[in-house]
This record gives structure tokens, sequence and C-alpha cells, in this order.
């Protein structure tokens, strides 16, 4: 008896079929392999665009003296950085979830290395503001990549853990520029320390370029200004298509993002959480404490750095437990704010010029908990948004903390200079006092949107849970 066509005509496709659907049901569960390195060579490039973003942190005194500036403008350079970085994250979004992380990536690093080469060698001011803009567009460019290399790659359940993973290795930027940068910058100077850091970048784009692929599909060392060329079925050439065929228009595309509840709900989370310790480490807080609290730099350096150590343990606790628990996300961002504040309401109110170390020791190891906190908000976005829009919501949540830093710097500063006679940068303990207070601001507002979003978005989130349950058991 003949086979029937149709039937053997339809026996690839189903066997083909069958074994993609293997291969979709294995990722759900483990991450396929080269996974931790792409996702390691993506890391890389948020750790130096870390040190690059926050070694104005350590050399703040340095750069009023090198360019002759008060705290307004010596705000105004990490203002106009934070707020490059994020004006610029929708638009990355579109790019990544269009281009792939690969080539934003790429240009991120170009950008990276151009604005500090530009900043090192500035001798003054106007020039090292347009530096500082160039850095935070290429700074803009990484996390959100490295976010959407984590989503490719690894199984869905694994995304909370891998994004808190993502925070805490970025640290490391923030500890080399603490514990060596500072150092480094104190010894051989202002042009040769910030030269060679910009010249690291060159060596990350090399491991881009060469080894990281977008996707577990992607070719190998696929080229970047035209679409990588794939062998076809029926053995001609074609185009293989970089993103998903289906597109939304930009603006289509954004406002789907945002009318999801969960995407503005995360947006507040990163507002409300991130910049307490972001203002502390991007600027004022070596000041603070060598003005203010009449410490020394290394001391001053120890404490910037417990900030960032404390965050690798609260990251590891943080990523398991909304992995394993979604429902303690809200629990956990209301304690790290209230916290916070708390802790901040003691330092302030505290009787006296100087505080006791053990309460800035304590104030430095909360902070350490703004950073994984504020990541808690991509974990609201990602529920309810499909994959093919994960680096716009991603990008839209990724703007709140960085916003909120701007507030947060530009207050700080005008508040030090009416509070300093002359406009030098002769900072009294009282004066720095009244100018944290700027933090409840912020703090304030977010806490206000988070209440009144929090039912919106668990309502949406239940919503698509439930339409996902019904889609798996009809195909069952």
């Amino acid at each position: 008896m003949s086979a029937d066509p149709a039937v053997a005509a339809n026996e690839p496709a189903t066997a083909t079929a069958s074994a993609s659907a293997s291969v979709q049901a294995l990722r759900t569960t483990v991450p396929v392999p080269g996974a931790w390195a792409a996702w390691g060579i993506g890391v890389a490039v948020y750790v130096l665009a870390v040190v690059h973003r926050t070694s104005l942190g350590v050399a703040g005194l340095d750069a009023a003296a090198r360019f002759g500036i008060g705290a307004s403008a010596l705000s105004t350079f990490s203002i106009l950085q934070v707020l490059v970085y994020a004006g610029m994250q929708i638009p990355v979004g579109l790019l990544v979830d269009r281009l792939g992380p690969r080539r934003v990536l790429s240009t991120g690093l170009l950008l990276l290395t151009a604005g500090q080469l530009g900043f090192a060698f500035s001798t003054a001011f106007t020039p090292a503001l347009v530096s500082r803009a160039v850095l935070g567009c290429g700074d803009a460019m990484t996390f959100v990549s490295v976010l959407r290399l984590g989503s490719r790659w690894f199984p869905p359940r694994r995304n909370p853990f891998i994004a808190q993973l993502t925070g805490l290795v970025g640290t490391l930027g923030n500890l080399v520029s603490t514990l060596l940068l500072s150092q480094v910058l104190h010894s051989a100077g202002w042009t040769p320390t910030f030269a060679t850091t910009a010249l690291l970048g060159l060596a990350v784009l090399a491991l881009v370029l060469l080894f990281l692929r977008d996707t577990p599909e992607s070719a190998r060392r696929a080229p970047l200004f035209r679409s990588p060329v794939v062998a076809s079925p029926d053995g001609l050439t074609e185009a293989a298509p970089a993103v998903a065929a289906v597109r939304l228009p930009l603006r289509e595309q954004i406002a789907a993002a945002w009318r999801e509840p969960g995407t503005r709900l995360g947006l507040w989370v990163h507002f409300t959480t991130a910049f307490p310790a972001s203002a502390f480490l991007l600027l004022w807080g070596m000041p603070f404490l060598m003005s203010g609290q009449g410490l020394s730099r290394a001391m001053a350096g120890s404490l910037l750095s417990l900030v960032i150590v404390s965050g690798i343990g609260f990251a590891l606790l943080f990523g398991q437990l909304v992995s394993r628990r979604p429902g303690v996300r809200t629990p956990l961002v209301f304690t790290v704010v209230l916290g916070t504040g708390a802790l901040w309401g003691v330092v302030l109110g505290w009787p006296g010029d100087h505080i006791p170390m053990g309460l800035l020791v304590l104030l430095t190891v909360v902070m350490g908990s703004n950073g994984p906190a504020s990541l808690v908000g991509l974990d609201y976005a990602r529920p309810v948004n499909p994959p093919e829009r994960i680096g716009t919501a991603s990008g839209i949540v990724n703007m709140g903390g960085f916003i909120a830093a701007v507030l947060a710097l530009f207050g700080i500063g005008l508040v030090l200079d009416l509070l300093t006679p002359g406009g030098g940068d002769g900072y009294t303990p009282h004066a720095f006092r009244m100018a944290f207070c700027m933090l409840y601001l912020p703090m304030v507002l977010g806490l206000t949107q988070i209440l009144r979003l929090r039912p919106q978005a668990a309502r949406r989130e239940a919503e698509l849970r439930a339409e996902r349950f019904e889609a798996e058991r009809l195909r069952a």
C-alpha cells in the first residue's frame, strides 16, 4: 500500500514542529548552551559603563578645583549625564527590540570611550559637560541591552534572578571607582586616570564583536550594518530577520507598553527606590563624608564601598525571593523605601555636627538595598509585556530612578549653594543636612504613585495569567 502523499508531505513539518516544541520546552526550564558566556560579555560592557558613570562621584572635589566651579555647576555634570541616560531609555529600548543588543552595545561602547576621553582632556567646564553628555548616551545603551540578552538566552522563570545578578555584577564598577579609581586619581592625576579607563572600552568592544550573539539562533560574528545571510530550506540564501517579523510602529509600541499598568508601576517603583543611593554614589556622598563629617578620603571611600558590598547581598536575597514568590514584590519595595527614609531621618536629625560612625555605617548598609529594590520594578513590567516589547517596557521602567536622581542631585546642589556663603566649596554639616532633606520630595511622590497604581497592575497581571492558563489548557 502506498503512503498518503499529504501525510508524507506533512511528516517533515510535524517532525520539525515537534523538535521546535521540544527545544522551546527545554528552554523554559534550563539555559541554552552559551547563555552564561553571552550574558557575561554583555555584563562586562555594563560594568565598564558603571565605572564611567560613577567616576565623577570620587572626583567631585577634584572636578570643582579643575574647572573652578561651585556646587550647582558640579551638580550639572551628573544631572546632564543622568538626564541624557533617562531620556535615552525609550529610544534605546526600541533600538534593542529592532536591532538587537549586539549592535546597541557596540554603539554604546564607542560613545562611552569617546565621552570619557573627552572628559580626560577637558580643561574647561563646557567641553567637559559635553563629554559627560556623550558618556551618558553610551551608558544608556548598556543595561536594557543586557536585560534583553537575558530574556533571550535564559528561561523566563530565571529572568528576575538574572536581572538582579546583572545589577549585582554591575556594582563591581562602583567598587572599581570607589576603591581603585579614587586612589589612582590621587596618585596619577586627572588625565591619565580618565584616559586609561576610556581605552578599556576598545578591549571590551573586541569581545562584543568577536563573540557575542543576540540569540542562540544568531550567526557568529554577524555583520553589524547589514542583515546576516543564512541558508534557506530550499538551498538558496536569504537575509535572516534580526527581530520578529511583526512590528508595531514606534509610537504604537511605546503606547502599548505604557498602557500596561505594570509598566507604569514598575517605573514608579524604580523612581522611588533607586535615587537615594544614586545621588549618594554619583556625586554627593564623598563631599558629605569628607567636608560634612571630616572623614579622610580613604574612610569616605570605604563607606561608599559599603553601599556597594551590601548591595551584593541584597541583590542575591531579592533575586531569589522574587523568583520564587512574586507576591513579596510590594512588601519588599515598601520595606526598602520606608527603611531608607526612616534612617535618613535619624541621620539628619542627629544632635551635633558629627554623626556617629556606627550610624553612618548602618546608613550605607541600608542604602545598599536601594539598587536591588529598584530592579523589582522590572518584574512588574515583564509579565504584562510580550517578548517583542520587553526592551521598550524595560526602557520605560529604567527611566524612573534616574529622573528621581536628577531631582535629588539638583535639589541638594541648590540648597548647598544657598547655604554656603560666597558660593565656595566649604560646605558645613548644617548645609549638608538641610540639602539631604531634598531626598524626601521624590520619595513621597513615588510612594503616592505606587499606592495608586498597585491595584490596577495586580488586576491586569491576574487577567493575563488566567488567559495564559486557559490557552495552555485548550492546547493540552
